[in-house]
């Protein structure tokens, strides 16, 4: 690419650099049924690669919608120190600015600025040399593009009129780098009610010119379902669906005057399960198996027996709880084993209603739930029929159409 930015230099920084990274968008037109950039793309979802793509910045703040915060936390794992998060606006524009406020209230506001969208998962290390390159040299502003390799035509009511020279246009690709009061006066002086195109063109506005350097194929975007693989491929990674495991076991001592819940179903019994909430063993072993797999706590943790909303519970709302956690995350249940360790009841005569009740909770077919028992030929709690314990498998499949 001709006459594109400076020397690249790996050595040199900036100081005082913090980066910012869009993430408050629905992200609908990538489907999967959850914004595009709390999906997974192979082992990691989108904004979680995004942000360690931004890790050589002193500061990252993430732009989250309203009420995205806890869903973003669980996306990005564990966060750098450097990392905070703060609320976005209605636009990408107004998202910008409250994150622009945000830095300039600090005790030691930014000398520079790199503005990024979490639906570019990857930023190549060339590419942020060449932008923080580019600030070093002096310039006010940066940003990277690539050039038009398609011929381009004008058009009129369905028929190509004429060619447009493309020798001197390019596709603009984030992040984009800024003099951190550059761009802050850009936003100050840009008309009220006006739609800007990206911060590029706010900064062009107030008279600074804006420096080319050279993008990279890997920075391409995540904008509709196919793009997935795509990027996957440009950037080395496999693309496969993560595939998790995941374990739980619970126990509830037997009591008289109580009504017997397991796997959702009333059984008929003499005795039934003691428990803060219904004492359904078996959903809260399977509960502590999707959580599990997410890597997301356990039962306690979401519903703690302390809190007087879940006493006398029906256990089907934690289920569900965990079915729509891990739809959260781009993914699916694949498979659920459910076992059940008791003298009594016999659970054969209720284990195909058993299945069918889970399978609806999960909202997947029953035959991707089993559902069996075992005793313990009289020892333990269990063969002394004080008790019932549960113990479950859950297989999770995220970052999966379907």
């Amino acid at each position: 690419m001709a006459n594109m930015g400076t020397t690249i230099t790996t050595t040199t920084t900036i100081t005082g650099l913090t980066a910012i990274l869009l993430a408050a968008g629905k992200g609908e037109r990538a489907g999967g049924g959850v914004a595009k950039q709390y999906r997974t793309l192979g082992p990691q979802s989108v904004l979680a690669h995004a942000v360690r793509s931004l890790a050589r910045a002193e500061r990252i703040i993430v732009v989250v919608g309203a009420d995205a915060r806890e869903e973003a936390e669980q996306a990005i794992g564990a966060p750098p120190a450097s990392l905070t998060f703060i609320t976005g606006g209605a636009t990408r524009q107004e998202s910008v600015r409250r994150a622009l406020d945000h830095s300039a209230a600090l005790p030691s506001p930014p000398s520079h600025i790199m503005v990024h969208d979490s639906a570019r998962p990857f930023v190549p290390d060339v590419v942020w040399d060449r932008l923080v390159a580019a600030l070093a040299d002096g310039a006010v502003a940066a940003m990277p593009v690539l050039p038009v390799a398609d011929t381009l035509v004008r058009g009129a009511d369905g028929i190509a009129v004429d060619v447009v020279p493309r020798d001197a246009l390019y596709r603009v690709q984030t992040p984009q780098a800024f003099r951190f009061d550059a761009l802050l006066a850009a936003h100050d002086r840009w008309p009220a009610g006006s739609a800007a195109t990206d911060d590029a063109q706010m900064v062009r506005a107030i008279g600074h010119d804006v420096r080319l350097v050279e993008g990279d194929q890997r920075l391409e975007k995540i904008t509709m379902a196919d793009d997935f693989a795509r990027i996957a491929a440009l950037n080395g990674i496999d693309g496969l669906p993560d595939i998790r495991t995941g374990t739980g076991y619970d126990v509830h001592r037997l009591v008289e005057g109580k009504p017997l819940w397991l796997c959702g179903v009333e059984i008929a019994h003499s005795h039934g399960l003691s428990g803060h909430s219904d004492a359904d063993v078996a959903i809260h072993a399977l509960v502590d198996a999707i959580l599990g797999a997410l890597a997301e706590g356990d039962i306690g943790q979401h519903f703690p027996p302390s809190d007087e909303r879940w006493r006398g519970a029906a256990s089907w709302q934690f289920l569900e709880f965990a079915r729509d956690r891990v739809a959260a995350r781009g993914g699916r249940i694949t498979h659920v084993d459910v076992t059940i360790i008791c003298e009594a009841p016999k659970v054969g005569p209720h284990r195909d209603a058993m299945r069918a009740r889970l399978a609806e909770i999960l909202a997947i077919a029953p035959d991707r739930v089993s559902v069996k028992a075992t005793t313990t030929e009289g020892l333990g709690f269990t063969g002394r029929r004080e008790g019932i314990a549960a113990q479950a498998v859950a297989t999770v499949l995220l970052g999966a159409e379907g």
